[in-house]
């Protein structure tokens, strides 16, 4: 089996305030693509969206652009990534982006790419 696509044709978009996921969906992989614009923060753009106080997504990812700052609930700790930083980051946290620039941030977690920012 071999299956590749390209992130220029998207199979599915979703926008939400200052903010936007493309996702392909493969066999065994599903991918997003995040952009997350300057003054983007999950508690007030997403979280209406997805109906719970801290986002419950699992991520395994990779910051391309930009910085995001990422505070978990459970120890009350904040940490920051940036552009070339592979993170891992479980459920119940928020999140952030720093600066002025937009970040950009690929997701191989494959919940990203099913579930983030779509109301139930």
């Amino acid at each position: 089996m071999f299956e590749a696509k390209t992130l220029d044709k998207p199979d599915e978009r979703r926008d939400f305030p200052r903010g936007h996921l493309e996702a392909v969906h493969m066999e065994g992989l599903d991918f997003a693509v995040a952009t997350f614009e300057p003054g983007w923060r999950w508690s007030e753009s997403v979280a209406p969206i997805a109906g719970t106080e801290s986002c419950m997504i699992h991520h395994n990812c990779y910051v391309v652009q930009g910085r995001m700052c990422v505070h978990m609930a459970d120890d009350d700790t904040e940490s920051e990534v940036g552009p070339g930083d592979v993170f891992v980051c479980s459920p119940g946290h928020d999140a952030w982006v720093v600066g002025d620039e937009q970040c950009v941030v690929y997701d191989f977690a494959g919940v990203m790419a099913k579930e983030y920012a779509k109301a139930d």
